[in-house]
């Protein structure tokens, strides 16, 4: 990648004018899912289902895929481990990784900055997460934040990746001076800053661009008249800027929400919820009609408790107009809506639990039913969000020297998923080699020597997140079987009589 300031620009700028058809869109999700945004009018809110169900959905994703309470992610030998680490050894090191990043993601403001992304994901279906190496000092190494869908233009790969990422932010002199301490500023910014009212704020464009070495990276400046300048270039080996989806359709850079979905009815039901209201007002107020007796001046009547109306002597003052019908009829189409929203948002299956306490073939439905809700979604998020994550934090880790160098590719490492919605689907997958396991009992002794128990008890301890600690080593279980066959023989001598030779 060339480091050109104004083909950077200019490449930003084809993005941006592709994303405005975006632009119109993204506003009314957000204007009914998640209004009273700072500097933005938006449109009345009469009816809360949206912006509930939106904030229940969001909560609800990230308690099945990233807990702030659980470890959901773990490290597993890849397939192309040397001879030279011994696998148990090995093991106990991805254990200790896995456990040191989740220290870190504890420690940072991680669960408050991805909390903010899921929310994005839910009302406009693409959400953006920042990563970046906090200063020496602070409490943890890694540092996030959730970047507003608005400053953020993003261009697919070739692999259909969301791998190049521009950020437009507007900064101040001095926060850019903060930012990029070595930059060498345009004439124009050295001057004295104005003290009196709002700073000036100046345009930066960051970009990420892959370049088959790994994310190139660029700041550049553009003030007022100023040529464009380039306040920083670098090169990361993983992106610092991770775009997800919750859906696309083919040939779509950005993403689809279940906001969208259901945005048809969160507009009507608002609308009806405002009729409603009307209607109400009426009832309460009512509408009346007067004679035009030059006594009786509607402009000065009040109608609230205790006022006392004048009328002339024979007029029948203010008589009340009654009113053409009743609406009782919207409730049920409010309720109808209502419905709809919940359901396309989520809420009536992924929500909290209601009533009695539900049995546990009940609990196995309701899990079964939410693995195949977010299935297609938790594929698209692994790929797009956790493992690039994971990969993003380890870089970050290891240049800090904290874990040892090893990628998650297969190879030297992997990655086990931990996470409520994973467990979901290894129980089930756990589920077929009980029953196997059960249905080779049965058929008598030959059929139970085809099955290895303690490789079986492995496999299921891994699948299931079992800690290495609690499981037996292959080492140590061929020390305790060699020590109890050594036992046993020794049981066997002592039971000869004296003098007798066992091989006779």
């Amino acid at each position: 990648m060339e480091f050109d300031p104004d083909a950077i620009l200019a490449r930003q700028a084809r993005a941006l004018a592709r994303r405005r058809i975006w632009d119109g869109i993204w506003k009314d999700c957000y204007d009914h899912a998640l209004p009273g945004r700072p500097g933005d009018a938006g449109v009345p809110i009469y009816d809360g289902t949206a912006p509930d169900a939106a904030e229940q959905l969001a909560a609800s994703l990230l308690a099945e895929l990233t807990p702030p309470w659980l470890r959901w992610f773990g490290f597993t030998p890849g397939r192309a481990v040397p001879a030279t680490l011994a696998g148990d050894a090995w093991a106990s090191t991805l254990e200790t990784a896995a456990e040191t990043l989740h220290a870190e993601l504890e420690r940072s403001n991680f669960t408050v900055e991805m909390h903010q992304c899921f929310l994005d994901l839910v009302i406009a279906g693409t959400a953006c997460l920042a990563i970046e190496e906090a200063p020496p000092g602070e409490p943890s190494v890694l540092r996030f934040a959730a970047v507003p869908l608005a400053e953020v233009t993003l261009e697919e790969g070739p692999d259909r990746k969301l791998d190049t990422v521009f950020r437009s932010l507007r900064m101040t002199r001095d926060e850019i001076r903060a930012r990029f301490p070595g930059a060498a500023l345009p004439r124009a910014l050295l001057g004295p800053e104005e003290r009196e009212g709002e700073p000036t704020r100046h345009e930066v464009i960051e970009a990420v661009i892959p370049d088959g070495r790994g994310y190139a990276y660029a700041a550049v400046l553009r003030a007022g008249d100023e040529p464009a300048a380039l306040l920083a270039r670098g090169r990361f080996a993983s992106s610092p800027f991770i775009a997800f989806r919750w859906m696309k359709a083919p040939g779509e850079t950005y993403g689809r929400s279940p906001v969208m979905k259901a945005l048809p009815d969160i507009r009507t039901a608002n609308k009806v919820v405002e009729l409603i209201l009307k209607n109400a007002s009426i009832a309460v107020t009512g509408i009346w009609q007067a004679d035009d007796d030059g006594v009786l001046n509607p402009a000065n009547i009040r109608l609230v408790p205790g006022a006392i109306i004048p009328k002339a002597v024979g007029s029948s003052g203010l008589t009340p107009l009654a009113a053409p019908g009743r609406f009782d009829v919207s409730q049920l189409v409010l309720d109808d809506l209502r419905a709809r929203i919940r359901h396309a948002l989520l809420t009536d299956r992924l929500g909290p639990v209601q009533g009695a306490r539900m049995t546990a073939t009940e609990v196995m439905e309701r899990a079964a039913e939410m693995a195949r809700l977010l299935g297609s979604t938790f594929g698209r998020l692994q790929t797009e969000l956790l493992t690039p994550l994971i990969d993003r934090c380890l870089a970050i880790l290891r240049r800090r020297g904290l874990v040892p160098a090893f990628g998650l590719d297969g190879g030297m490492a992997g990655i086990v998923w931990r996470s409520p919605l994973a467990q979901l689907q290894a129980r089930s997958e756990a589920s077929g080699t009980l029953m196997w396991l059960d249905a080779v009992r049965a058929l008598g002794p030959a059929a139970a020597q085809t099955a290895d128990p303690a490789a079986a008890a492995r496999w299921l301890a891994n699948l299931l997140g079992v800690p290495p600690d609690l499981v037996v080593s292959t080492a140590e279980e061929a020390h305790a079987l060699k020590t109890g066959a050594a036992a046993l023989a020794a049981d066997a001598d002592d039971a000869l009589p004296h003098g007798l030779d066992p091989a006779a």
